[in-house]
């Protein structure tokens, strides 16, 4: 993603400790599969989030450094399954399954339509001929 610096959100998210002080570990990948929601964060569930019910918590379009620190803050907190996703995150739940949205197609002109832009610019070259140009 243009414009973010991927080395410091990196260095900040291996900087994250938990509530036991122990430090998160962190891995990179090349390619979750979905790209278009770059940048992608996956949260783990502790061994006691995981017991308290917790899952795995994808995160998308994770690019600015308020969302870096509310992910530092819900880890700390205990993270997936032992503290509630923090309200800024919300709209950055994803999923691995996440589909790219299809983009809008452009309105297609009717046969009609092109037609008639046609007949005009036919008519708009056949006048033109006609005029002498000033010299």
């Amino acid at each position: 993603m243009p414009g973010v610096d991927h080395r410091a959100q990196l260095a900040r998210l291996s900087a994250i400790d938990d509530h036991a002080a122990r430090r998160v570990p962190v891995r990179t990948s090349t390619c979750l599969g979905i790209c278009f929601q770059a940048n992608v964060v996956v949260v783990q569930p502790s061994t006691a989030g995981r017991a308290a019910g917790g899952r795995p918590v994808w995160l998308g379009k994770v690019t600015e450094d308020e969302l870096l620190e509310a992910v530092d803050d819900w880890i700390f907190e205990g993270g997936p399954g032992l503290s509630p996703l923090p309200e800024v995150l919300e709209d950055h739940l994803t999923s691995k399954d996440a589909k790219k949205p299809k983009k809008r197609k452009k309105d297609k002109k009717s046969k009609k339509d092109k037609k008639a832009k046609a007949e005009k610019k036919r008519k708009k070259d056949g006048k033109d001929k006609g005029k002498k140009k000033p010299e």
